[in-house]
C-alpha cells in the first residue's frame, strides 16, 4: 500500500468514527460510564436503570440511525462493539456496589461477554463483505441466530441483568448462575462452529 492510499484510508476512517451514529455511541457510552460511576460511589439501584437504560437505549439508536441514513461502517461495528464493552464492565461495578451477593456469576457473564463473545463478534472481521455481526446470517445462519438475532441480544445481557436481580432479592442464587452458565455454553459452541468453519471441517450455512 502506497503512502498515499494509506494516507487516504486514515481519512476515510476518521471520517467514518465522526459520523453521526458513532457520535451517538460516544455520547451514550460516556453518559451510561458516567452514571456507572455515580452508582458506584452511591451503591443505589436506581443509578443502574438509569446506566442499564442509557447503554440499552443508546445502543439501538446508534444502530438504527446508520441503518436510517446508510452509514454502517466497518469502522462503526468495532468502535460499537468496544464501546458495549465499557459500559457492561463499568455497569458491573456499579452493580457489585449495590448488589454485592451477585459476584459469582456476574465475574462469569464478563468472562463470557468479555472474552468469549468480543472472539465471537469480531470474527466478521475475516469476511471482508459482512460490514457487521448484524449481517453474520450472510455467513451463518445458526451462529448468526445464537448471538445476534434479536432474541439472542437480548438475552445476552438482558436476562444475565435480570436474573441477578431476581436472584439477589429473592435468595435464588442458582438462576443467575444457570443463565450465566447457559450463555457461555452457547458462546463456546458458537467459537466451536466457527472454528469448524474457518478450518474446512463444517460447512457454513448462510441464509438462502
Amino acid at each position: 500500500m502506497s503512502s498515499t492510499e494509506s494516507h487516504d484510508r486514515v481519512v476515510r476512517v476518521g471520517r467514518e468514527l465522526l459520523n453521526l451514529p458513532n457520535r451517538i455511541t460516544l455520547v451514550r457510552t460516556v453518559v451510561a460510564m458516567g452514571v456507572a460511576v455515580a452508582g458506584y460511589h452511591f451503591g443505589t439501584p436506581i443509578w443502574l436503570v438509569i446506566g442499564y437504560a442509557t447503554y440499552w437505549l443508546g445502543d439501538s439508536l446508534d444502530g438504527g440511525v446508520a441503518r436510517h441514513l446508510g452509514q454502517e461502517t466497518v469502522t462503526g461495528a468495532v468502535f460499537d462493539v468496544v464501546c458495549d464493552r465499557a459500559c457492561a464492565f463499568f455497569l458491573a461495578g456499579a452493580f457489585l456496589a449495590s448488589y454485592p451477593s451477585v459476584l459469582g456469576p456476574l465475574a462469569i457473564f464478563l468472562f463470557q461477554f468479555g472474552v468469549l463473545d468480543t472472539m465471537l463478534t469480531l470474527s466478521f472481521l475475516l469476511w471482508p463483505d459482512c460490514i457487521s455481526p448484524n449481517y453474520f446470517f450472510r455467513i451463518d445462519q445458526p451462529i448468526y441466530r445464537w448471538n445476534w438475532s434479536t432474541v439472542a441480544k437480548g438475552l445476552n445481557t438482558g436476562a444475565v441483568v435480570v436474573s441477578l436481580v431476581i436472584g439477589h432479592n429473592w435468595g435464588v442464587m442458582w438462576l443467575p448462575y444457570l443463565v450465566a452458565l447457559s450463555i457461555t455454553a452457547v458462546k463456546l459452541a458458537s467459537i466451536v462452529r466457527l472454528l469448524g468453519i474457518l478450518n474446512g471441517a463444517r460447512a457454513a450455512e448462510p441464509r438462502s
